[in-house]
């Protein structure tokens, strides 16, 4: 199953919070089952793709590629039948996938510039989410996108400081500074009860990679994380 499921366990906050993102400011609609559907289809079938670019052992990855296409296909054929406008919007996943594409070729896949590229991509759903439950004040949208890339941007920042660059003081310090930057950017552009999930995440940033906590600990606490920041979404565009 190693070759089906995804073992990027924080990318699965990414495949969901900006799509509630915009569920929440819009209506939802039955066709955001159906999205979703695609959605995870779609990720599902990236992560094969991805390693066959990254390793080209077609003998691993054929058989998960063909499941989740032939599974894909009539899901996404459907979706856009309902409604054409979105292959607009979904023309703007092709040259981030395109850059995701060139790092796995390369194997440099934990690059920051190849997880900004995923976060906007995967940012990007809270339009086409929007656009589904028929939302019509773009800004709101906008704002909402701001706040996907912000905040998983930050994570991203954070796990590094976890992980890969546990002892790199200079970045611990960076991290830090992104989060302090966050945190005046939402008093400045957003409501003010999203300054209350920056602050907590600037804490985060600052705190835990001081303590000894594990890969899996924080990994859960992301998921926290992730509720706290969908929440004070939903409180405050709801």
């Amino acid at each position: 199953m190693k070759y089906y499921i995804p073992n990027q366990h924080g990318a699965w906050a990414m495949l969901i919070v900006p799509f509630m993102f915009g569920v929440i400011a819009s209506t939802p609609s039955p066709l955001h089952i159906l999205l979703f559907a695609c959605w995870l289809l779609i990720y599902l079938l990236m992560f094969p793709l991805l390693q066959w670019i990254r390793t080209r052992k077609t003998n691993l990855y054929r058989n998960p590629i063909l499941f989740y296409g032939i599974l894909l296909i009539p899901v996404a054929t459907w979706l856009v039948l309902l409604r054409p406008d979105l292959i607009r919007i979904a023309l703007m996943f092709i040259p981030l996938f395109i850059v995701n594409a060139y790092y796995a070729k390369t194997k440099n896949e934990r690059a920051l510039f190849n997880d900004i590229a995923a976060i906007v991509q995967f940012s990007l759903m809270v339009f086409i989410s929007f656009n589904i439950g028929g939302g019509t004040n773009y800004s709101v949208a906008m704002e909402l996108f701001f706040i996907s890339v912000l905040y998983f941007v930050g994570t991203a920042f954070y796990v590094k400081t976890i992980i890969r660059e546990k002892k790199n003081k200079s970045f611990y310090y960076f991290s830090i500074g992104y989060h302090a930057i966050s945190v005046l950017l939402s008093a400045w552009l957003l409501p003010w009860l999203m300054v209350v999930p920056a602050s907590i995440l600037l804490i985060r940033a600052v705190w835990l990679p001081r303590t000894k906590i594990s890969v899996k600990q924080s990994g859960i606490m992301e998921i926290v994380y992730s509720i706290i920041v969908l929440v004070s979404v939903w409180v405050t565009y709801g």
